[in-house]
């Protein structure tokens, strides 16, 4: 929070009172979220335990054997897609692959309606990232995907709802999640499931592709990373 030139942050200055009724969001307890009464250090703690435990929840079952040679066995192109903040984990998951001898790309559902739809072709592989499994855009993109010749659907969803579940080959679950957002909302808990079975995933698949210190120089060439894996191959 920015302070004021008295070095107090510039609500302090007004009511509490009068900055509920500015913000207030119908339901939320406000006298709980004085700022005053919160403790940072354990707020943040009690965060990072929930989010640590929906990930070690995550059943590990066939399911996800069965997406890792999907992909591994794909023979067209690996796509990752999702929108919002799991589009930027299902981007970053691409990245992943392609450093770690896995080529593949992301497509935004919402541009896939204007056209991106079209780098879907036969024998592909998709690897979809839905809490809710209910995002029209990727519902859509999927189903029409489907038209295009898409071979494998693999979703990554934890509502048990979810009608991805009805569309995709594989479905790795994430279980059901509670956010440790104070209004339940902010997905939090629920990205941090993703990112982690994304990454249990492509590292996974790397191991079985053997790929080596020499491949990953290869691929990823600049940076710490890049030079911390070209010693050798230098």
């Amino acid at each position: 929070m920015t302070p004021d030139v008295k070095g107090k942050p510039i609500w302090s200055r007004y009511p509490w009172a009068l900055f509920r009724e500015v913000v207030c969001c119908e339901g939320v307890d406000y006298d709980a979220l004085n700022m005053g009464e919160i403790n940072i250090q354990k707020r943040i703690s009690e965060i990072l335990k929930r989010e640590s435990e929906a990930i070690a929840s995550v059943r590990v079952t066939q399911e996800f054997e069965k997406a890792v040679l999907a992909m591994r066995a794909c023979q067209g192109k690996v796509l990752t897609t999702g929108m919002g903040k799991a589009g930027h984990v299902a981007r970053k998951f691409a990245a992943t692959l392609c450093s770690t001898g896995t080529p593949a790309a992301y497509v935004h559902p919402g541009e896939a309606a204007h056209g991106d739809l079209g780098l879907i072709a036969p024998r592909d592989c998709i690897v979809a990232f839905s809490t809710s499994g209910k995002t029209n855009e990727i519902i859509e993109m999927l189903e029409l995907g489907r038209h295009l010749g898409l071979a494998t659907i693999i979703g990554i969803t934890s509502h048990p709802d979810s009608h991805l579940r009805d569309l995709a080959d594989v479905i790795l679950d994430m279980g059901v999640i509670e956010e440790p957002c104070p209004l339940g909302l902010t997905p939090s808990a629920s990205i941090a499931v993703m990112l982690a079975i994304s990454d249990a995933l492509a590292l996974t698949l790397m191991e079985l592709r053997g790929i080596t210190k020499h491949d990953y120089g290869l691929r990823h060439h600049g940076g710490y990373l890049g030079r911390k894996a070209r010693t050798d191959n230098v």
